[in-house]
């Protein structure tokens, strides 16, 4: 293995930290840097800060005195207290979204402000790569959004926080298991085996979530109700600071901090009860006894009525209860939380319990040249899940007619067939991980304008996984317990220097760094089988097993190291706070790629013109108007381990082949079965920004228009060799001439009404236009979806196509039936025989608009929250209806839909191979969720002293979905993958989506 730090050793960066070590270690505690003591001669000054339109009060506002670091915030109800010097002393108050005011004290024990609303929010802060930025100042093409902006509901990672709220990003909740996963993808994938996962970074530590074990979202770590704001970076200009690790677009996510002089403790609890939302149309058993034998079948009737998917789900209940408490003083801010959340799945036997704590501290030292932060979060997380893909696909198939329980009260034992509630009792599916995951970050002002910070984080995740088989008479079952232990550890340090230079006219800020990070996963696994039926669970001794043999219970493992050394920098530049300039390059070098092409560099460029700031353009109504543009490039790495080093298979005494890394002296009988490839490169995505911002009428109105393109070549590929002389069937490369294209237009518009009468709403939304498109591939189709089910095993189903998007359904053309009513298809290239050289190009999984609407009102304390999200453009695979749903089952007694048998002349023994018959319209409009809370007069009610506000809400998720598909739901993509090259847009008994009603308080103290 060769270590990254050989490469190019950077011994300064241990020197780095040891200085950053010891600045932690030993402050210096000067006078200065002392708590500060307020003079017996300071008097008391209270007051109350309101909105100017409204008269209500603004909780949060800072109220500083000017020139000092000395303040408070405003509690729930405005209000706020604070120590002055003297009567000369100046009140700076202000808040997010409204214009900053200066007040002199004078004589006065009473000081009120009435803040106006800016509306525009263009000094709103925005998290970039290694640092911050206002709205106004933005180059590259970012979406940010705070607390207030969060989707409501049952949240269990924070993609779901931002489903529908930024154009250009696509968020399908493609299971409505609690803890399912989560595909989230930027402007549209980019590459053939890397999916569209973008890189999460949480308070400036790079998550790696290649393996956490189990099934579950490994983001699910993480409390929503700890996170401040998410910054959505989106083009090349934004994400080029990371490198390889932005070509999808990178989400930076802050966490909440404790705030000087304002002291909280708030306490929030919400029940949520959930049912599934839709059901397949199955037959019921009364129409079941009328339609099998009208189609030749024998019925076999147990004079019984039951709904088989009702039997297997439930209504379920979510319960989540947080703690949090923050606050501080001049020098030391804290903010920390508890959570826990308890979640019942739809399907039986599903649950998600969620534990958390979190802690984030900074303080600040030697007269605040010296700030530290730490951040801390730990969690435990436990899910259960049942065999749902054998519950679903028994309960839509059994016979209506037979009993789910007999008169023991015990699931139904019948002859043909398996009562998917025995499923359900033998199998189970249980996770347990532990993740911590903390950093610290000290930055130390050199001089002024110079800061050095450095950055140390990791992120630590042990999981155990328990498949459990119980043993069982009827039907006969041998009990089996495997065991999966998966331990991942994330090793991140940065160091960088920043300067900032402010004049009249001119603003620049440059950004040098260094970056390291080491990754390394580690599984193993081990199982026993034949367990005596017992009351005692294999999972609870797996001692009972009789059966530990290496045939048939052989252990396996894995180890994976992988190392990222880069070196960025970036410069900002601002003339007349009207022309701005943004330019960065970053180096990455990875232990992934051969010795030739280890680094990869990857620069970006982006100007701004405020327009609104032109002399020329004073006397129209806009409060802001930038037009920006960007180029940059992003890099991809995202291929196995090790694959640019020889591989070879050695014999030894007729022993099973093992293989070895090629390191030293070869051993007899030992064959190449991978050769050295030094020469495989960086992936690589050219990325192309035009955008105008704008803001009319004091921000009133506000939008944004971008249009982008993102080309991705050198695209890495494992291919078959040409040589014919090559000892390995397949081999990894680059291929230079494949392309892969996403081109698109984003719309966003907002309006915002603040009424004199204490009304208030706003309506926004966002629309995406976008094409992909793939070009020169050396194949005409490269498989990525396969199908499931009886006799279509191993059926390729969509693919990469040349000039087609990526999730081209690659399908025989159905075209009715013939005279005998069996499937007729059609003859592509007009042989007269139909094969799969017929197939045709039918769509693609990958939706073309994807659109967004959203609003609020509010009127005094009472308020409605609406966000509505949809997309169209796009097929789905119903995969689940092709296995089960046609003719030829419901003969045999198996229960089917009423579409299946909707061609009267189709034959009963027609089968049902992959075909254009399944795919269907995947397009949707959603109201994701509704939400109606009230704050609490807690003045009004004399609680003023001990709480300070009250708020009680009702919120509805998933209320209604408009669509074509007759599926559970069309948000959908079972991971059908072939050969790590990632499906879309396949359904094949997924996870149902769930109903929700969700009831909350909250409390602050």
């Amino acid at each position: 293995m060769n270590n990254i730090y050989n490469l190019r050793s950077p011994k300064w960066l241990v020197w780095s930290l040891l200085v950053g070590g010891a600045m932690i270690a030993t402050p210096q505690i000067t006078s200065a840097s002392a708590p500060s003591v307020v003079k017996t001669t300071d008097k008391t000054v209270t007051g109350r800060v309101t909105d100017a339109t409204t008269n209500e009060p603004l909780a949060g506002c800072s109220v500083v005195i000017k020139g000092t670091q000395r303040g408070t915030n405003t509690d729930a109800n405005g209000n706020y207290t604070l120590a002055v010097p003297d009567d000369k002393a100046v009140l700076v108050i202000g808040f997010i979204g409204y214009e900053k005011m200066e007040i002199v004290v004078g004589t006065r024990n009473a000081v009120d402000a009435a803040l106006k609303s800016s509306a525009s929010d263009l000094a709103q802060v925005v998290v970039i790569g290694y640092g911050s930025t206002t709205k106004k100042d933005m180059t590259g093409s970012v979406k940010s959004l705070k607390t207030t902006d969060f989707n409501k509901g049952i949240i269990n990672s924070p993609e779901q926080l931002l489903q529908g709220k930024v154009a250009g990003v696509n968020v399908t909740s493609a299971s409505g298991e609690p803890g399912g996963s989560q595909s989230i993808t930027i402007r549209g994938p980019g590459g053939v085996r890397t999916g569209s996962t973008p890189l999460f970074v949480i308070d400036g530590m790079a998550l790696d979530n290649s393996s956490t074990g189990g099934a579950t979202n490994p983001l699910t770590f993480l409390n929503p109700q700890d996170i401040e704001s998410i910054d959505v970076l989106k083009d090349a200009s934004a994400t080029a600071i990371y490198g390889s690790r932005g070509a999808n677009g990178v989400v930076l996510i802050t966490t909440k901090k404790g705030k000087a002089g304002f002291s909280s403790l708030t306490f929030s609890s919400n029940v949520g009860i959930s049912t599934m939302a839709r059901a397949l149309d199955v037959f019921t058993a009364d129409e079941y006894r009328k339609q099998v034998p009208a189609v030749g079948g024998v019925l076999e009737d147990l004079k019984a009525n039951t709904d088989w998917q009702k039997e297997v789900t439930r209504t379920a209940y979510t319960q989540n209860h947080n703690l949090s408490f923050g606050g501080g003083a001049d020098k030391l801010t804290y903010y920390a939380s508890l959570g826990l959340q308890n979640q019942e799945g739809i399907l039986k036997n599903n649950q998600l319990n969620r534990y958390t704590g979190r802690i984030n501290v900074n303080q600040k030292l030697m007269n605040d040249r010296l700030s530290i932060d730490v951040n801390l979060n730990a969690s435990y997380t436990q899910n259960e899940r049942p065999p749902f893909g054998a519950m679903l696909g028994g309960a839509i198939s059994a016979n209506p007619t037979y009993p789910a329980y007999d008169t023991n009260g015990e699931p139904f034992r019948y002859a043909s067939g398996v009562n998917p509630l025995i499923t359900l009792k033998l199998e189970k599916d249980i996770t347990k991980i532990n993740r911590v995951i903390g950093n610290i970050s000290p930055s130390f002002t050199i001089i002024k304008g110079l800061v050095y910070k450095l950055n140390f984080g990791i992120d630590n995740s042990n999981s155990v996984r328990d498949l459990q088989s119980l043993p069982n008479a009827v039907p006969l079952q041998d009990g089996r317990l495997e065991t999966i232990y998966t331990y991942n550890n994330n090793k991140l340090i940065e160091n960088y220097l920043t300067y900032t230079l402010n004049q009249t006219d001119h603003s620049l800020s440059a950004l040098v760094g260094h970056s390291y990070q080491k990754i390394f996963v580690q599984g193993r696994s081990n199982s026993i089988n034949k367990f005596p039926i017992s009351s005692i669970e294999p999972i609870y001794n797996p001692g009972l097993g009789q059966e530990l043999t290496l045939a048939n219970n052989k252990p396996g493992g894995y180890a994976v190291v992988n190392e990222l050394q880069s070196f960025f920098s970036r410069v900002n530049y601002q003339y007349k706070d009207r022309y701005l300039m943004t330019a960065t390059v970053r180096a990455d070098g990875s232990s992934k790629f051969g010795s030739n092409n280890k680094y990869g560099i990857f620069p970006s460029f982006s100007l701004g013109w405020r327009l609104s700031e032109e002399e020329f353009l004073k006397s129209l109504p806009f409060s802001d108007l930038k037009l920006r543009a960007g180029w940059g490039k992003t890099g991809n790495q995202e291929i196995p381990s090790k694959i640019t080093q020889a591989l070879f298979t050695s014999q030894v005494s007729g022993t099973t082949s093992y293989p070895l890394y090629a390191t030293g002296p070869y051993a007899p009988g030992t064959s190449y079965s991978r050769l050295a490839n030094p020469n495989i490169q960086w992936e690589v995505s050219t990325q192309t920004d035009v955008g105008l911002d704008f803001g009319l009428f004091n921000g009133a109105l506000s939008g944004t228009i971008d249009y982008f393109t993102k080309l991705s070549n050198n695209i890495l590929l494992e291919v078959i060799p040409a040589d014919p002389v090559q000892p390995a069937g397949t081999f990894w490369t680059n291929v230079a001439d494949m392309t892969i294209k996403n081109q698109g237009l984003e719309l966003e518009l907002n309006y915002r009404h603040v009424g004199t009468n204490g009304l208030r709403f706003d309506i926004g939304g966002n629309v995406t236009f976008i094409k992909n498109n793939v070009t020169n591939s050396p194949y005409s189709v490269i498989p990525s979806g396969s199908a499931s089910g009886s006799g279509l095993t191993s059926a390729t189903i969509n693919g990469y196509i040349n000039d087609q998007p990526i999730g081209t359904f690659y399908l025989k053309q159905f075209t009715g039936f013939d005279d005998k009513g069996i499937s007729t298809y059609l003859d592509a290239d007009g042989d007269g025989i139909v094969t799969d050289k017929d197939r045709v190009t039918a769509g693609s999984a990958l939706p073309t608009k994807q659109f967004n609407f959203n609003g609020s009102i509010a009127y005094k304390g009472l308020d409605l929250v609406a966000n509505f999200n949809g997309v169209s453009g796009n097929k789905i695979y119903d995969n689940t209806a092709n296995a089960n749903f046609y003719k030829l089952r419901l003969s045999k007694g198996i229960n089917t839909t009423a579409e299946a048998i909707a061609a009267a002349n189709e034959s009963v023994n027609n089968a049902a191979p992959v075909s254009t018959r399944y795919l269907k319209d995947g397009a949707f409009f959603r109201l994701n969720n509704l939400s109606l809370g009230y704050n609490l007069n807690t003045k009004a009610l004399g609680i003023n002293k001990w709480i300070a506000g009250i708020r009680v809400s009702a919120t509805a998720q998933n209320l209604f979905v408009i669509t074509k598909y007759d599926g559970y739901d069309p948000e959908v993509n079972t991971d059908r993958t072939i050969n790590g090259i990632s499906s879309y847009g396949i359904d094949y008994l997924s996870y149902p989506k769930a109903k929700s009603l969700i009831f909350g308080l909250n409390v602050t103290f």
